[in-house]
């Protein structure tokens, strides 16, 4: 039973499809990389996965079963150019409402959750902030705090959509140790990734992907310059293709 399995799953935006026909599995505790380029369906992907979007085709099963049925077993980390950061909230606020799904919206986070989400802050190195509002964080910061959002939620399947993006060394190193934290306690984690030299350090697995499957299995086999030619077309002349 894989904890994500699709099925001829096809998604069109205004009659244009985004994902054509895609078979897809994501292995237990494994450390998933999603690649292509832009328009490619990755992030499309994700949400497909969630429930966000409607495909046109095709089904989508989370360990075995519908993935409605199946929400309170995943966790997400959304693009952090897709939150409005001026929402007026803490840092702890922001981590605690990762607990909502199993409190129920009408019961208030108590000593318990606090503590949780208190120690998913440490786990990031974000506890010092826990007060901050989150207008006042760095880019970097900010994604630290969605990331120890996903973490409280204790989940089983973990979809991040470009996490790395835009962030400092620092937090770079925080992810990377989250993720194989996560893969140790045998979680599946599933990341929109665009910085094809890291896949082999931080991955195990990669789906290479323009809106159809170009290939789907551990790094070490797939993300070959042959793989990634046919994904990223003449645009793959910048890509590290010597160290793929």
């Amino acid at each position: 039973m894989h904890p994500i399995e699709i099925s001829d799953l096809t998604v069109a935006y205004h009659e244009k499809p985004v994902i054509w026909d895609l078979d897809f599995h994501a292995p237990a505790g494994v450390l998933l990389a999603v690649v292509g380029p832009n328009g490619a369906g990755k992030t499309t992907l994700l949400k497909s996965i969630l429930g966000l979007v409607k495909p046109s085709a095709g089904t989508v099963t989370i360990f075995g079963k519908p993935a409605q049925k199946q929400m309170h077993r995943l966790a997400y980390v959304p693009q952090r150019g897709s939150v409005d950061w001026d929402f007026p909230t803490t840092v702890l606020d922001i981590v605690m409402m990762g607990l909502y799904g199993k409190l129920g919206w009408f019961k208030r986070p108590g000593k318990k959750e606090k503590e949780l989400a208190l120690q998913s802050l440490e786990k990031v190195g974000m506890a010092d902030f826990a007060g901050r509002q989150i207008s006042q964080l760095s880019g970097g910061q900010q994604q630290r705090v969605f990331l120890a959002r996903a973490l409280v939620q204790d989940a089983d399947l973990y979809l991040m959509d470009e996490p790395f993006v835009g962030v400092d060394a620092v937090t770079e190193k925080a992810i990377v140790a989250l993720l194989r934290e996560l893969r140790s306690r045998g979680k599946t984690v599933v990341v929109v990734h665009h910085d094809v030299p890291t896949l082999k350090t931080y991955f195990d697995w990669a789906l290479l992907l323009n809106v159809r499957k170009i290939a789907l299995g551990p790094v070490q086999k797939v993300v070959t310059p042959k793989n990634l030619q046919k994904t990223y077309g003449g645009r793959a002349s910048f890509l590290d293709l010597e160290h793929a």
